[in-house]
């Protein structure tokens, strides 16, 4: 299935969805092994080292430094991965209204890691900005 580029369509049917926990950014040596204990959402290397994104319960059990607990929203329309103008209008209105936002974007949506404690503001952006459209 190929996933849509229209931006109109893709504003009016993201359907953001908050996902349970809270995500905390975490970072390890390069080269240095995931700990065993901890499973985690989004695993990225660079040159610095290699930053796991994973719940905050196993930062804190496997002792690991974190930064930015953030809550999970997922835009659950298929964008494709070439879409133009999709994360920039989301985040520009995120940004409009004092939201921080860390955006991933995987295979078939793309999902904004936001402050824990603005992600029912959050929320209800993105919402009215899908109804919107």
């Amino acid at each position: 299935m190929t996933g849509e580029r229209d931006l109109d369509a893709l504003l009016r049917n993201m359907k953001p969805e908050l996902l349970d926990g809270t995500f905390v950014f975490c970072t390890i040596p390069p080269n240095e092994p995931v700990p065993a204990a901890v499973n985690p959402l989004l695993t990225f290397r660079e040159q610095e080292g290699t930053t796991l994104v994973i719940l905050r319960e196993e930062a804190e059990a496997s002792g690991l430094r974190y930064a930015f607990a953030s809550r999970l929203i997922t835009l659950t329309v298929h964008s494709a991965l070439d879409a133009v103008g999709f994360l920039a209008a989301v985040t520009a209105r995120l940004a409009e209204a004092g939201i921080s936002v860390n955006a991933v974007s995987a295979f078939h949506h793309d999902h904004l890691f936001v402050p824990a404690d603005r992600a029912d503001e959050a929320m209800a952006v993105l919402r009215a900005m899908s109804a919107a459209k």
